[in-house]
């Protein structure tokens, strides 16, 4: 079964409920937003493709070395 299968028929445990006279755009923005925070979106994007190991500690260490370097930043 493939990722996009579960998201659209909410396998993965995610539901939004339409509230009495709300619009769908609204609750599918709801939607939006709730995938956003619970990262599925991107879980599913990172896992289009396999990455090398190295691969994914290399980009690790990246993000890691632009977060110390933004928090020095602020710090001062």
């Amino acid at each position: 079964m493939s990722s996009w299968y579960a998201l659209f028929f909410g396998i993965m445990g995610i539901e939004v409920k339409i509230r009495k006279g709300e619009p769908v755009e609204r609750a599918l923005r709801r939607l939006k937003k709730k995938l956003d925070r619970e990262g599925v979106i991107k879980d599913v994007r990172g896992n289009r493709y396999f990455e090398k190991p190295s691969v994914s500690k290399r980009r690790r260490n990246k993000i890691a070395k632009f977060n110390n370097m933004l928090r020095h930043k602020w710090d001062n």
